[in-house]
């Protein structure tokens, strides 16, 4: 691989690869199959769509939320240590 475009176009079938996976992993599962429970094996009792789902939500808006408030105390941090190099400075 050499170019940019052959770099960004890897980048892009690798995105969409996981997208497509994930949109995959999370559709529902139709309610009337034929098999019987003992069948479906473990990964289906674990893995149902509706649990996963909230669950996943919960978690993204726990990330969303700790991201807010590192960027949050960051941008207070920096904004300090601008406001002491401007004191250095003029004193």
């Amino acid at each position: 691989m050499r170019g940019w475009r052959n770099k960004l176009i890897l980048l892009l079938v690798v995105y969409f690869a996981g997208f497509a996976t994930a949109i995959y992993c999370l559709a529902p599962v139709p309610e009337n199959q034929s098999r019987e429970p003992c069948q479906k094996g473990i990964v289906y009792s674990a893995f149902k769509s509706d649990e996963f789902a909230q669950s996943f939500n919960r978690g993204m808006h726990k990330a969303i939320d700790f991201s807010k408030d590192a960027a949050w105390q960051t941008g207070t941090f920096l904004k300090q240590k601008l406001d002491e190099k401007k004191l250095r400075e003029e004193g």
